[in-house]
């Protein structure tokens, strides 16, 4: 049976991805100067693709397995996308998309982050759910009615009503908003703008300028850190079939625009995390109900993003912050507190957590790519220079 918490979850995760994520997409498709109707159609097809794949592989495994769009991937493309044809393009989203099946399906992408020590990867996903756990401060700053509200209500919610936080949360930030005037009326239009065909070209230039980086940005920055969710919250629904099945769906959906779809870390954090629901085996409604929101939002895009364009900024990124509070704890914890024996992180695997933390939550990126890749970098190599040649410490014999 579902639960309405579970439900809920699902609509926040997606409310989330419209209101911040989906403005990157929407700013590149602007950038490449694309037609309504092409830009309707890359809104709709990375939806409904990331819906329908959520629904699929949360039902199948009966885990939360959470799928979106690769939001370093738009942005890469806010500068790239207009220098080819749009067809090149697409055909580049296929190329990139095989690479990824290749890499993800056989398991070899899994073995990889399995090789990066476990530190480093708690540290990464740590650094991408930081910044929007921090944003909630500002936001109550920027809006203390609104914002602060939420947060109060989210902190007794947690006291009195666990399960139902984010949902006391999110009463009171939409009460407060309406109560100050803080909402704004949108003009809608109810136009079905389902996903459009285009046949892909395949030209060297773009397949060289987008597919390498689009596949780098995509596997680092979304599905390293995807992985180290589900495995930070006790999911394991197999590295092979989440990749898999994603990239799959990127695959399928890059004719219709779709440049990247991918497990998710931020959305993943709100469906699959305790505020969804109590019982962990419980969880896969949150994503089955994400799923069936996605699809509905894609197969109305331009309604969807003008409703929640006219959600005050500073309730979505407080309501953010606070679904994204245990997540981010648990990661933290998993960085610095439970490595090298008896629940204690040995000191090189601390200051290497460190190290992956700050360069990841710096946001900086370096040749196009983006900062959770240089955050396993760093943290790799940080961990290999302070650990190298390292012994132990010969225990004391017994008194």
């Amino acid at each position: 049976m579902a639960s309405f918490s579970a439900v809920m979850a699902g609509f926040i995760a997606v409310a989330g991805s419209y209101a911040g994520p989906m403005v990157v997409v929407l700013q590149a498709a602007t950038a490449a100067h694309l037609s309504a109707e092409l830009t309707a159609s890359w809104v709709g097809s990375i939806a409904i693709a990331s819906g329908v794949t959520r629904i699929v592989l949360s039902v199948a495994t009966r885990q939360p397995v959470v799928v979106a769009w690769s939001v370093p991937g738009a942005a890469l493309l806010l500068t790239a996308l207009g220098r080819y044809p749009y067809s090149d393009a697409l055909g580049a989203y296929v190329v990139a998309a095989a690479a990824a099946l290749v890499l993800g399906a056989p398991g070899w992408f899994g073995k990889i982050m399995e090789a990066v020590p476990q530190p480093v990867v708690a540290a990464v996903l740590a650094g991408v759910l930081l910044p929007f756990v921090l944003k909630a401060s500002s936001a109550v700053v920027e809006a203390p009615v609104v914002g602060g509200g939420l947060v109060l209500a989210f902190l007794l919610g947690r006291r009195y009503l666990p399960r139902y936080a984010v949902l006391a949360a999110l009463a009171a930030g939409a009460l407060l908003a309406a109560a100050t005037g803080a909402v704004r009326m949108p003009s809608l239009t109810w136009d079905f703008s389902g996903p459009v065909w285009t046949t892909p070209t395949f030209g060297l230039p773009a397949v060289v300028g987008i597919s390498v980086p689009l596949l780098v940005v995509t596997m680092a920055g979304q599905n390293a850190p995807g992985l180290a969710m589900m495995r930070q919250l006790g999911y394991d629904a197999g590295h092979r079939t989440m990749i898999g099945g994603a990239s799959l769906a990127w695959l399928l959906s890059a004719p219709f625009g779709a440049h990247g779809i991918n497990l998710a870390a931020i959305t993943a954090g709100i469906c699959a995390g305790r505020e969804a629901h109590e019982d962990p085996a419980r969880r896969y409604i949150a994503g089955v109900s994400c799923g069936a929101f996605y699809i509905l939002f894609g197969l109305f895009s331009t309604t969807a993003v003008a409703l929640v364009a006219a959600v005050p900024g500073a309730l979505l990124t407080s309501l953010a912050g606070v679904a994204l509070l245990a997540a981010t704890q648990g990661a933290i914890v998993d960085a610095l507190g439970r490595h090298g024996g008896g629940g204690r992180a040995t000191p090189h695997a601390a200051e290497a957590a460190m190290v992956t933390l700050a360069v990841t939550a710096s946001g900086v990126s370096a040749l196009g790519i983006v900062a959770p890749f240089w955050g396993l970098v760093a943290g790799t190599v940080a961990y290999a220079a302070l650990g190298m040649f390292r012994r132990q410490r010969p225990r004391s014999a017994p008194r």
